[in-house]
């Protein structure tokens, strides 16, 4: 990135922190259709939750798995929860489990919770009360199961 680029992606960012998601959203796009995980994420979360636009789940499952393949962690925890609860892709546990895990293994706490009550609960996974626990465990949680 140049730094008239980085001036860019800088100016993008401020306008979604300042909930300008309309703007943001249109600044961000050359950023993402270029690469960039984190303009991809920010993108998917603003399609997903229609701010400043119109929803398009679409775009959001678009831009969440074409940043969670990067390996952005926030989005690959995102990408669990749209396979978790079937919002913007069909429901498939064993993928949300897939996406939780590759999350879970950058240190995300969310995701290994997550996954961790999906191994409790069997859901999307095989129940496993051990594994539910050393994720619990992993996340911060002593004696949930």
């Amino acid at each position: 990135m140049n730094e008239d680029q980085e001036v860019d992606f800088a100016s993008a960012m401020a306008a979604f922190e300042a909930k300008h998601f309309a703007r943001a959203a249109q600044m961000l796009r050359p950023f993402a259709e270029q690469g960039n995980a984190e303009a991809q994420h920010r993108l998917a979360i603003i399609y997903q939750n229609g701010l400043g636009m119109a929803r398009n789940d679409e775009l959001a499952f678009k831009w969440m798995k074409a940043a969670a393949e990067q390996g952005h962690a926030l989005a690959q925890h995102g990408l669990g929860f749209m396979y978790l609860e079937g919002e913007c892709v069909d429901k498939d546990g064993a993928e949300a489990a897939r996406w939780f895990r590759k999350a879970a293994d950058q240190g995300l706490q969310g995701s290994m919770t997550t996954l961790a009550m999906m191994y409790e609960q069997g859901n999307g996974v095989e129940q496993d009360l051990e594994e539910a626990k050393r994720l619990y465990k992993l996340a911060g949680f002593d004696d949930v199961v």
